[in-house]
This record gives structure tokens, sequence and C-alpha cells, in this order.
């Protein structure tokens, strides 16, 4: 391929024998790169998307080829223009298949760093133009590649929080599939206004905006920061367990989505990293350490993320990380799906009798949040029954359920004597939540904007507020051993602190009356130690009258002050 390639060119270039030898080589030389880096990619899709080690060295080589690729052509950029026919877009071919590398070794480490290394690549692109000329050649192939890149570098912009840089590329998409569409006669228009709608619909996701002074939006993020965590205190005695493997599931009917990332998917993979720090170094081994190497710490809990998964593709990115869990590790198994409810009373009160959460099937899914089964005398196949992660509780397991039937969870049994605990969703609300603490307590409060200043100040209230459950939870003397446990990891010492803040505010709220409004676990936790504690409810009204909503907040709680 790359001969009859060269041919060509050099013909098209003028005779054969007229080139000098030395500019000869250097095309044949980047030909030689061009293909092998195109063949690597295309390999990277025939790796097992699960196990961790199979696929770095296979990584390490693509990179490498890349890194030789992008300064080869930087280093020979007036011959290759001149006997190649190199094009600019081609260069941005280059750049965006190195920003889409490091965006999948991303995905492979959960190391946030990577995603500023795409991102460079990706802004380069954009800054540099590289991608302008296509739209004066009659190929409507090439247009779909521009399209695909800045689909591709507004994720990496969502996931990075730069809201003001994802409007500005959204803008410039539309004009782009507004451009494409009235050019070329394609049947892909509506799926490209589809993309448009979707991203459209996750910008509006925070319907709470902080605000600076001159009124621009303060971006603010949910992944964990130095003072983040409440810090473990002297006398706190908890265990020594780490968080080292995530599965992020998402699979709720009719929920805002972008690509394959759910909103719930996308708040709950932030709060699972630490904030991104940028790599010392750009090009010179892009993102790589050899493989002898290894990190001193992972910063972050490795994840896999499964957008509508079947039962069988769960089952086995659990069996994976289940294998490859450390020593002295927790898995954490997020749920974010459609109840499915058992049909018809069942005499025994097992793990299979009251249904659990949606897994996707092949056939079409029934419109509507719960699944009723038909046939009695069977269970939900395509359901994941809290039975069916017994199994994995052979080590330690936290389970996070958000569901119309989390519920299903709290009828679990701990086989193994092995850390365990399920946090659960209420299974009704009065009004959407989001995740983010502080956002769900102004949202519940009918806030819709503030000033960053008093954000701030709450800020530092609520961090107060998690230090006291800190103190609440590791003193009491009802609470069971696996809450503290998990106590010691900093990421499950922050998904703990607030849901027991979150479970105290909705208890306490006006409008949240019935059970079903509020977060169970299992374990249960004692309450009178922990999400009705007066102490803690005493803190929930005096935030609540720094943001001067205290008349959404029940007082009756507090007749011991």
């Amino acid at each position: 391929r790359t001969e009859f390639a060269l041919k060509e060119i050099m013909s098209s270039g003028g005779a054969e024998d007229d080139i000098p030898q030395a500019e000869r080589k250097t095309v044949t030389d980047f030909c030689y790169l061009l293909d092998k880096s195109k063949q690597l990619f295309n390999g990277l899709r025939d790796l097992p998307q699960y196990g961790q080690k199979q696929w770095q060295s296979y990584f390490g080589r693509t990179f490498d080829v890349y890194t030789k690729l992008w300064k080869f052509q930087q280093q020979h950029r007036q011959v290759l223009d001149n006997r190649y026919g190199l094009k600019r877009w081609q260069i941005g071919e280059i750049a965006s298949k190195i920003g889409q590398l490091y965006y999948h070794y991303y995905l492979r480490t959960s190391e946030t760093s990577y995603l500023n290394e795409a991102f460079s690549f990706y802004s380069a692109i954009r800054q540099r133009s590289y991608y302008s000329q296509v739209n004066k050649e009659d190929r409507p192939e090439l247009v779909v590649k521009k399209l695909r890149y800045y689909a591709r570098f507004i994720v990496v912009c969502l996931l990075l929080n730069k809201m003001d840089v994802v409007k500005d590329l959204v803008k410039e998409l539309s004009d782009e599939i507004e451009d494409y569409t009235h050019r070329f006669n394609t049947e892909d228009q509506v799926e490209w206004n589809l993309v448009l709608q979707e991203v459209a619909a996750f910008i509006e996701a925070d319907p709470v905006m902080v605000l600076n002074d001159d009124n621009t939006i303060v971006i603010t993020s949910n992944r964990l920061s130095e003072t983040g965590a409440p810090l473990l205190e002297q006398g706190m005695i908890v265990g020594q367990l780490a968080l080292a493997d995530a599965l992020i599931i998402g699979n709720c009917n009719n929920q805002v989505k972008f690509s394959e990332l759910t909103i719930d998917m996308f708040r709950m993979l932030q709060a699972l990293e630490r904030e991104p720090m940028n790599l010392a170094s750009q090009m010179n081994k892009p993102g790589m350490q050899e493989s002898t190497e290894k990190p001193a710490r992972r910063e972050n809990p490795h994840k896999y993320l499964l957008y509508k998964p079947t039962f069988s593709q769960l089952y086995t990115f659990l069996a994976a990380s289940f294998k490859e869990l450390p020593a002295n590790s927790v898995l954490l198994i997020y749920l974010s799906a459609t109840g499915v409810f058992p049909s018809g009373r069942s005499d025994s009160e097992g793990p299979y009798d009251f249904g659990g959460v949606l897994t996707n099937s092949n056939r079409d899914i029934i419109n509507g949040d719960a699944i009723h089964k038909r046939n009695q005398s069977y269970k939900e196949m395509h359901c994941l029954h809290p039975g069916d992660l017994y199994p994995f509780t052979r080590k330690p397991l936290f389970i996070i359920v958000d569901s119309s039937n989390s519920v299903a969870y709290k009828n679990f049994t701990n086989l193994f004597g092995q850390p365990l605990v399920c946090l659960l969703s209420p299974t009704a609300y009065p009004k959407a939540l989001q995740d983010n603490p502080l956002m769900a307590f102004l949202f519940v409060s009918g806030l819709s904007s503030m000033r960053r200043g008093l954000w701030e100040k709450c800020q530092d209230y609520l961090r107060k507020i998690n230090r006291d459950i800190a103190q609440l939870l590791t003193h009491s003397r009802s609470i069971d051993q696996s809450f503290l446990q998990f106590f010691g990891d900093e990421f499950l010492r922050l998904l703990l602190t607030r849901f027991i803040f979150c479970s105290a505010t909705m208890r306490m709220h006006k409008i949240f009356r019935e059970t079903r409004n509020y977060p169970e676990s299992y374990p249960q936790l004692p309450r009178d130690e922990t999400v009705e504690n007066p102490h803690l409810q005493k803190h929930i009204l005096e935030l609540a009258s720094i943001l001067d909503v205290r008349n959404v907040f029940l007082e009756n709680t507090l007749d011991d002050y």
C-alpha cells in the first residue's frame, strides 16, 4: 500500500529521478509511520475492555509511533508539503488521534491528568485551524471527521468542567452541521441534530448557578479537592481499606446523556476522582510510564463506565474487577437504573423476590420507570437482583443504588462477614435532586442562583458539618462496623458523609414527608446518632439561615434547643 501511494505521490510531484534521495526517504519514512500508526490505532478496538494489564504494552507502542509521527511531520513539513502534498486536515487527523489516545488512556487508568493532555491536542487543532480547509473539498467523509472531532472535544471539555469552551464549541458545531447538511444531502442529519440536543440538555442539567460579581458563571466541580473529605482526627478508629475499583452503570430510561455518558454517570465518575493536574511532559513520552515503573500511589480508583449494559456484560466486568482487586481493597458498584418490580406476592423473601434494577436486552424496553413482568411464575431475566451480587461479597463491597426500586437492595444478607454497605436512594422524589450536596441543598430550598461569596461561605460551613458527621459516625456505639471499615478511604468517607447530610436534610424538609422520599441503607444507620441527630439538625438549620431559606425546613425536631 505504501509503495503504491509513494509512486502516485512522486509522479504527481514531477519526474521521479528529479527527486533527491534524502527527500524520497523522508516521504517513505513518513508513509511507513503513518501506516503503522493507523494499524496500531485500529488495533486498539480489538483489545479487551476489561482487565488492567493486557492493554498497557500495546498502548505504549501506539503512543511511541504517534510521538515519532508527530515530531517527524514537524521536522520535515516543507518536504512533506512539496513532495507528499501534506494537507493541514491530515495534520489535524494525527493530532486528533493523539487526543483520542490520551482520552482512552484516561478511561483505562482513571488518571485525570490525561484529560488535560487530550484537551491540549484538541485545543491546538482548533487554534491552528487544521480543519478549516475541509469545507472547501467536496468530500462529505472529511466533514464528518471534523464533526466527530468536535463531539470528542466537547466530551473532554465536559469532563474537565470547561463549560465556557463547551458553549463555544456547541455553537461552532451547530454552524458546521448546518453547512454540512446544506451542502450534502446526507442521511445522518437527524443524528447530528440529536447530538446538539443532547449536549444542550447536558449543559442545562445543573439548575443552580453560582455567579461572580460581573454575573459570569462560576464553574463548580464535584471532584475531590484537598479540603473535600473531612480529615481523620485523633481517636477515630477506622479501617485501612482503600477504594481500588468502581463500576459505574447507567441504565435509566429517558435520562439526560451525551455520547454514552448519562448525567448520573458523569457526576459519579467525578466524585471518584481528584482534581486533575497537568503532566510535566507534553510530547516527549506522551503520558506513558515504562512498563517496569509503577506509580507510587494511584491517585484515583480505577473505573469502568458501562452505559446500558446487558446482564452478561455487567457480570463480565464485575468478575474482572473482582478478580483483579488487590488485598485490603474495596470494589464500588454504582447502579443508576430503572427499577424492576416483582409481579405478585411471593411466599418467600429471598434475594430474588424483590426485583432489582434493569439490565439491557436486545428487545425494545417498555417506556416508563417501572417494568412490570407479566408472567408471574418466573423472575425477570434482564434485571440485576440483589442475589446476583452475593458471590462478590466475598471481598469488601460498597454499593450505591439510585433507582425507583433501590429498596430491593435492603434485603441483603452478609454471607461472608466481609465489609458490606449499600447506600439506597429515595424511591420517589417530590422534585428531582442533584448530587452535589450544596447544589442539592440550594435546589430543594428553591434557589436557582447565588453569589460567589455566599457560595464560598456555605461551602466552608458544609465542611464544618462534614467534620461533625465524621465525629458522629466514628463515635457511635451502635453503628455497624462495615461503615467504619470503609471510612478510612477518602473517597468513601466523602460519599458517606454526603449521604448522611443528604438524608438528614430530606428528613427535615417540609416537602419530603413520605418514607419513600428518604434515602436508606444496608446495614441501617442508627438514626438518633446520625441522620436524626439533634446536633446535625441544628447545623442544617444554621445553613438554611445563612441562605435565608429556613422557612422550608421543619423546626419542631429541635425542641431540645
